[in-house]
């Protein structure tokens, strides 16, 4: 009868988190929001569809069990030496701060310094789960306000571990400091149990299993492992999800761990599903009905502290305003690990029933604004900015130091210094041509410039941080950042600097071409296309398709898909060229090599014309630049000839500039 009954409730919660959530999404509201609202209905203090606390209880518990170790096994010790910088002293600060605050504000309202430093620990953590799926979901990951918020959420995932180990000291439970001592001791006994585990032993285990070939126990193996040692943390002492956490983090270190991950993916959600369901049903409708002004007193508090605490921390990196305000207001949720800690709390008498309530309600409404607040957060940015000095919003501190004026002309000036721009500056770099950086990463232009690369630390959206770079005499700027509303920004502020210089924009999405068209750029390249393009290639050599027949198949691919981005181009001009008035022709530029069929012939041959069907336009000798060359013009080794055509003709024009067994194609087109 149990096990029916057991079953029985996990039908009616799935069930009805089906319905629920399916609205909540219409309501453009993350799942998890849907799924604490399925508990609340379905909970013992609402619809009564369960009401047996003992058991929300376990599945609570059992969902943190299965929470913390799939986010131990993804969990990445590389990923955290790469970013450390953030982790370390913006996770640092908004925690220690965040602690410091809410403790000093609980003992005002005259709360106990005990429960005001426990207090700051729930306060402190934000939603790993929630944060993530928006910032992925809205292609924000890679944004510099993105990589804030992971780095401080990293490292308030790993405060998790030291707050639960405190909790029992602040209830007067852990025996005093030898009890804490000793509690420490066995911590650390576990976590070395564990690293000499994921060398050795877990290697082991799983190279026996994998011989089998059996997919069903590798599973096995995985939740064995996870339980496994979530359970002998728990004979020792310590908590079950420190436990699983642990478990996963031994496994993510090994080379299993992605197979691992892959198998626990179709439960992942399923687990979060629970855990959030089970925190649901704990919270109790009646308590907000009676103190409806007391939760909204503590939700703006909560929002007001953490908004105000993240951001501070940030711009003490030397961060942007603007990226500094949008990080901290994305951080400003109560976060799940908070509901443990909660729990607890309520056990060492931390929490009494009815704050627990209202820490319960305060929470979910947390999480429920994170989505408005995300929407919200370039708009406040921009207007509070308007309001603010200038010498507050270009990011100044102890890590940002000020820059020395530059004197350029002529160059390119790079948006943006991750994978795409360390790549043209790299290729820059080599080939001579002057180029400057920007970038608001105040650790990446540190390293950078120790490196001897020209980058400037400052949000490039702002008319200031342009001057410096001397937008004014740039030949090209390349926006190569992540932030479609920051490309934006800064396009329009370009070419409101200097109406004649090109404009090139990197962007994800085909959807996001035509505003930036609008706003000044002179190319953009949507990365959703050239993807496409890069897949259709692949795809027919493993067919084993000639290659001309590729690259034929390719350019119409590309004349097709470019046709358009040049229509919308046309439609939104801001500058008057021969572009505008060509139709599927491109310009590119080759270099005549020795022994090529071209070396040594004058133009009058016609053999450029007749072979390719491209026409040249110029022809660069040195420093001496021809336009419209004459036709006893004579092509020299190391000319630059600048070539008109489709992209066929030009496909094959470079084969003319190239000696007879050399590459295909030298050219750079434009």
């Amino acid at each position: 009868m149990t096990a029916f009954s057991t079953l029985q409730d996990l039908e009616i919660l799935f069930g009805l988190a089906l319905v629920t959530v399916i609205l909540f999404r219409r309501l453009k509201l993350p799942s998890i929001v849907g799924f604490l609202a399925t508990g609340i209905l379905a909970g013992p203090h609402a619809f009564r569809l369960i009401d047996d606390a003992h058991q929300v209880e376990q599945m609570a518990e059992i969902g943190v069990v299965l929470l913390l170790f799939t986010i131990g096994i993804e969990f990445s010790l590389k990923e955290l030496v790469r970013i450390r910088q953030l982790v370390l002293w913006g996770g640092g600060l908004q925690t220690a701060v965040t602690i410091l605050a809410v403790g000093a504000l609980t003992m005002a309202l005259g709360y106990g310094w005990s429960q005001g430093v426990f207090f700051g620990f729930l306060v402190a953590l934000s939603s790993t789960a929630i944060l993530m799926k928006l910032l992925m979901d809205s292609g924000q990951m890679d944004t510099p306000q993105g990589k804030i918020a992971l780095g401080i959420l990293i490292f308030q995932d790993l405060c998790v571990v030291p707050m639960m180990l405190l909790t029992p000291l602040l209830g007067g439970a852990g025996g005093g400091w030898q009890g804490m001592l000793l509690i420490g001791a066995k911590a650390v006994g576990v976590v070395l149990a564990a690293h000499f585990g994921s060398r050795f032993a877990i290697p082991w285990i799983f190279g026996q299993v994998v011989g089998t070939r059996s997919r069903e126990l590798f599973i096995l193996t995985i939740l064995f492992i996870g339980f496994g040692t979530a359970w002998l943390t728990a004979m020792a002492g310590l908590s079950l999800a420190l436990g699983a956490f642990i478990a996963g983090l031994a496994i993510s270190e090994s080379e299993y761990s992605h197979q691992a991950l892959s198998d626990l993916i179709p439960f992942r959600e399923a687990f979060l599903s629970l855990f959030f369901i089970s925190v649901g049903m704990l919270l109790d409708p009646a308590v907000v009905a009676r103190q409806p002004l007391t939760v909204a007193a503590v939700v703006a508090t909560i929002l007001l502290v953490k908004t105000v605490v993240c951001g501070g921390a940030v711009l003490g990196l030397g961060v942007p305003y603007r990226i500094a305000l949008i990080a901290a207001l994305s951080l400003a949720q109560i976060g799940e690990f908070s509901f443990v800690l909660s729990q607890a709390g309520l056990k060492y008498g931390l929490l009494t029933p009815e704050l627990y309530q209202i820490f319960l309600a305060a929470s979910i409404a947390t999480m429920g604004l994170t989505p408005l607040l995300i929407r919200l957060a370039p708009g406040v940015a921009d207007r509070s900015a308007a309001l603010l000095p200038k010498a507050l919003l270009h990011g100044r501190g102890s890590l940002a130091r000020g820059e020395k004026k530059l004197h350029l002309a002529d160059h390119v000036i790079i948006v943006g210094y991750g994978f795409n721009g360390r790549n043209l500056a790299k290729v820059l770099r080599h080939l001579k041509i002057t180029h400057v950086a920007i970038e608001t990463n105040p650790f990446t232009v540190a390293a950078e410039k120790k490196r001897g690369q020209r980058i400037i630390f400052g949000d490039a959206s702002t008319q200031e941080v342009l001057s410096h770079a001397q937008v004014e005499t740039a030949r090209v700027v390349v926006i190569a950042i992540s932030d479609a509303a920051a490309s934006r920004r800064i396009a329009a502020q370009v070419r409101a600097m200097n109406p004649t210089v090109r404009i090139i924009v990197r962007t994800r999405y085909i959807a996001e071409v035509e505003p930036l068209y609008k706003l000044g750029a002179n190319e953009v390249i949507p990365e959703e296309f050239e993807t496409s393009i890069e897949i259709l290639a692949r795809v027919l050599r493993t067919f084993l398709v000639p290659q001309d027949d590729i690259e034929h198949c390719v350019a119409d691919v590309r004349r097709d898909g470019y046709e358009m981005l040049r229509g919308i181009s046309r439609r939104h001009s801001h500058a008057v060229g021969i572009g505008s008035y060509l139709t599927g022709a491109e310009i590119a530029s080759f270099q005549v090599r020795k022994g090529a069929l071209l070396e040594g012939e004058s133009l009058r041959e016609g053999t450029l014309r007749s072979r390719s069907g491209a026409s040249i336009l110029a022809i660069k000798r040195g420093e001496e630049m021809i336009p419209n060359p004459d036709p006893v013009w004579e092509l020299h080794e190391g000319d630059m000839v600048l070539v008109l055509g489709t992209p066929e003709q030009l496909a094959a024009a470079g084969h003319l500039f190239e000696p007879a067994h050399g590459p295909a194609d030298s050219g750079h087109k434009s």
